[in-house]
């Protein structure tokens, strides 16, 4: 639902951070009515060089089976792998022509961008509990609506096509093979045009759809508009300044997480990562990390807190060129880091014992 107070429309370095996080306004009815309508026009066009091709690869296989010494020498897998490569030379025009169109609809959509970001793995993805929600989301209930809606309009248009086929393809009966054939083709290609035409219409209206759709999540509110616009009047010494304390305010609050974590990862001198897990979340969290200086701060203040600092270089270079503060760790940390905070933890317990049995005069 959209947030009432966002009225204003985006700015373009809001446009410019949502382009480089991989947002944009993109409808996949175009990509898939590109690949459809390309593949098509490039069978008809190539239909008789295809149907030339196929009776060779078909001759030539009766011809490779009739002799049973090449069968037995050769066997059947090499006779399957000349199948398949004569099979894939013949179709190989027509699935590069529908490669090249999808291609092109991305690059009509969205121009020539690529974000990383956008396809970066996330363990949220992965969320039972989130995935439900989203299952049952407004947005969710749109898209099902409107496949329902393609599926009825799409099933309408061959449907009433095929309809008015159905006396031409009683006079199709005693026909010779190759007339058949190709008489066949003839009605399935005409079916095919008036289908395609009927899913870039739909087409055009999504991406209308999802172009508005894109406008209103971008909207701003003023605040945040006559906030950015004084950021922008600024001069660049102040800019940066403002930008300096940003990051400090941020890094102390990254600190300030530190004496919580169970577990501080580090390459003894240059880098410092702080690991987190509390069993409310599916994996461990990096609550803060840093190189140099920053992570000899993290060393200083997991020391005064009593954190466990373990020396593995690796895993901490690893976990800070992989992981993000306040993100779970990735699939691949998984037994590394599990390994790690299962030690600490029976370290833990170990230190604690003896500490209580003094405590308590034993």
């Amino acid at each position: 639902m959209a947030d009432p107070d966002k009225t204003e429309k985006a700015t373009p370095k809001r446009r410019s951070k949502a382009r480089g996080d991989g947002v944009v306004a993109k409808s996949a009815e175009i990509n898939q009515t590109a690949v459809l309508v390309a593949t098509l026009a490039a069978l008809a066009i190539e239909a008789p060089r295809l149907f030339r091709q196929m009776e060779a690869i078909m001759h030539d296989g009766l011809a490779r089976t009739a002799n049973p010494d090449a069968v037995v020498h050769g066997g059947i897998g090499s006779l399957s792998m000349w199948a398949i490569e004569v099979t894939a030379k013949a179709a190989a025009p027509v699935l590069l022509v529908g490669a090249f169109a999808a291609v092109a609809a991305n690059v009509f959509q969205v121009g020539f961008k690529f974000s990383g970001k956008a396809i970066r793995p996330s363990l949220s993805k992965i969320n039972i509990g989130s995935g439900l929600k989203q299952l049952f989301s407004p947005k969710k209930g749109i898209e099902l609506a409107k496949a329902l809606a393609k599926l009825l309009i799409i099933g309408g248009v061959a449907g009433l096509s095929l309809w008015s086929k159905l006396p031409r393809m009683g006079l199709l009966v005693g026909m010779p093979p190759g007339a058949l054939i190709a008489e066949t083709a003839h009605l399935l290609l005409s079916i095919a045009i008036r289908v395609s035409a009927c899913l870039v219409v739909l087409s055009a209206i999504d991406y209308v759809f999802q172009k508005r759709s894109f406008e209103k999540r971008l909207r701003m509110t003023k605040e945040e508009v006559k906030q950015e616009g004084k950021e922008g009047n600024l001069p660049p010494e102040v800019r940066a300044k403002i930008r300096q304390k940003q990051v400090e305010q941020a890094r102390r609050r990254m600190i300030a997480e530190v004496p919580d974590a169970d577990v501080i990862v580090v390459n003894p001198t240059h880098y410092a990562v702080a690991l987190k897990y509390d069993g409310s979340k599916a994996a461990p969290e990096v609550v803060a990390k840093g190189v140099d200086h920053v992570a000899l701060k993290i060393r200083e203040v997991a020391d005064e807190a009593g954190v466990p600092i373990v020396h593995q270089p690796p895993l901490a270079r690893a976990l800070y060129a992989g992981v993000e503060i306040g993100a779970q760790i990735p699939e691949e940390f998984f037994g590394a880091v599990a390994e790690l905070l299962a030690f600490v933890f029976r370290t833990a317990r170990r230190v604690r014992r003896p500490a209580l049995a003094a405590a308590a005069g034993v």
